[in-house]
C-alpha cells in the first residue's frame, strides 16, 4: 500500500525540545510555570491589539470559560453558527443554554449577518433575547466582521470569537483572534500550530483573564485551605504543554505560508477542471488557509472524488456537517438559508498540511485529475 497522505498531520518544528527539557529539567509538569507564562505573552505578542491570553486544556474550554464569564446560564439562548465543528455548540450545552443556528453566506462560508438579525429579531419576539453570539473564522477564512459586528451591536450582544482554525489570518489588517468580546484559540493536533492538545482564552481585559485562570484551576479562594466559593474546572494547560507551544510559535508565519502555498498549488494544478470550485478571498481578507477546500458539481461527484482518494490511501473530508443536520442538536431553533446544507453536500478538504512534500502534492493531484478524465 502506498504510504498514507493525511488530511492535516503535526508538524514540529525542532525547537519545541528546549522547552520541554527545560520544564523536565526544572521539575515544572503542573498546570503553572515559565512555559505557559511564556506561551501566553508569545500570543499576546503575535495577536497584539492589546489582548491577553489564558492557556487552556483546549479550545472548548475556552469556549466554555467565555460563556460562564457572559453569565450565560441555564434557560438562555446562545447564537452559533450552524457550519462549524460541534465543539463551538457543545459548551452552550454545558450552562443548561439552548443553541440557536444560524446559516452561513456564500463568499466566506461563515454566519451570514442577515440571517443573523433575523434570529435576533425573531428570539426577541419570542421573549428570549440571545446572550451571546458564536461566530467562527471557518477552515481559516475571516467571517463578516465588520456585518456581523454591526448586528451584535445594534442589539447589543456579545460576540464569542471561535478562532481555533484562524490563528494567523488576518482582516483588514487585523490578526483574527482579536474581534471578539471573548476569542479562543485551538492547539489540537491538526491545528495550524499544536500542543498535542490545548487551547486558549484571548480576552480585552486584564481583569477577566485573571478570572478565567481563576476558574480553570478549580476556583480555588485564596486561603492556606482548600477554599471554594465558586464551581470551578481543571482546565489549565501544564508547563510541559506549553513548552511545545512556544517552540510551535517560532515557526507559525512559516506553517501560515506553506499552507497558503499549498492553497495555490491547488488552484493552479486543477484550474482546468470545471467541476472544481475554490474558496477565494474577498478584499481585505487573509486566511491561513488551514485547510484548502473545493466545491464539486454534486454529492455523488464529492463522495466519488473522497473514495478516489481514499483508494490511493489519501485522506480527505467533507465539508463540516451543519450542527443543525445533527441529531444531538435536531430540536435547537434554526434559522436556514440552505447554504450550509449545499456546503456540506458538495463540499470536500483536500490535504493541507504545512509538511505536505512536493511528490505528495503530486500525488494528490493526480488522483484527483485521474478521477475526472
Amino acid at each position: 500500500m502506498k504510504p498514507k497522505i493525511w488530511l492535516s498531520s503535526p508538524h514540529m518544528s525542532g525547537n519545541e525540545l528546549p522547552y520541554i527539557q527545560q520544564a523536565f529539567d526544572s521539575n515544572w509538569v503542573a498546570p503553572l510555570g515559565p512555559n505557559v507564562n511564556g506561551f501566553e505573552i508569545d500570543l499576546q505578542s503575535y495577536l497584539e491589539e492589546g489582548r491577553h491570553v489564558a492557556a487552556l486544556a483546549s479550545g472548548t474550554s475556552a469556549l466554555h470559560l467565555s460563556l460562564i464569564l457572559l453569565g450565560v446560564k441555564n434557560g438562555d439562548e446562545v447564537i452559533c453558527q450552524s457550519k462549524t465543528f460541534s465543539a463551538s455548540a457543545n459548551p452552550i450545552v454545558y450552562q443548561g443554554a439552548t443553541p440557536v443556528f444560524v446559516d452561513s453566506e456564500k463568499e466566506t462560508w461563515n454566519m451570514c449577518p442577515v440571517q443573523l438579525e433575523i434570529a435576533i429579531k425573531d428570539r426577541i419576539l419570542k421573549g428570549s433575547k440571545p446572550k451571546a453570539i458564536i461566530a467562527v473564522h471557518l477552515y481559516g477564512m475571516p467571517y463578516k466582521v465588520e456585518e456581523i459586528n454591526e448586528v451584535a451591536s445594534k442589539y447589543d450582544i456579545p460576540i464569542i470569537e471561535d478562532s481555533a482554525e484562524s490563528l494567523g489570518s488576518i482582516y483588514k489588517g487585523q490578526k483574527c483572534g482579536t474581534f471578539g468580546d471573548f476569542s479562543i484559540l485551538s492547539f489540537n493536533g491538526n491545528k495550524i500550530i499544536t500542543t498535542s492538545g490545548g487551547g486558549a482564552l484571548v480576552t480585552r481585559t486584564l481583569k477577566q483573564k485573571e478570572k478565567a485562570v481563576f476558574l480553570a484551576t478549580q476556583a480555588r479562594d485564596n486561603a492556606p485551605h482548600y477554599l471554594h466559593s465558586h464551581i470551578g474546572y481543571n482546565y489549565r494547560m501544564s508547563n510541559v504543554v506549553a513548552g511545545i507551544g512556544r517552540g510551535q510559535m517560532t515557526i507559525l508565519d512559516s506553517h501560515v505560508a506553506k499552507r497558503r502555498s499549498n492553497h495555490e498549488f491547488y488552484v493552479n494544478a486543477l484550474k482546468n477542471i470545471n467541476n472544481i470550485v475554490f474558496l477565494h478571498e474577498p478584499e481585505g481578507y487573509f486566511s491561513n488557509r488551514w485547510l484548502s477546500c473545493i466545491l464539486l458539481k454534486s454529492k455523488s461527484i464529492r463522495e466519488g472524488l473522497r473514495l478516489a482518494l481514499e483508494k490511493e490511501n489519501i485522506e480527505s473530508r467533507p465539508l463540516w456537517k451543519p450542527m443543525h443536520q445533527q441529531p444531538v442538536f435536531k430540536d435547537a431553533p434554526q434559522y436556514l438559508n440552505g447554504v450550509s446544507d449545499e456546503l456540506f453536500d458538495k463540499g470536500l478538504c483536500l490535504p493541507s498540511g504545512s509538511n505536505l512534500s512536493n511528490a505528495e502534492r503530486d500525488r494528490i493531484v493526480t488522483t484527483i485529475k485521474l478521477y475526472f478524465n
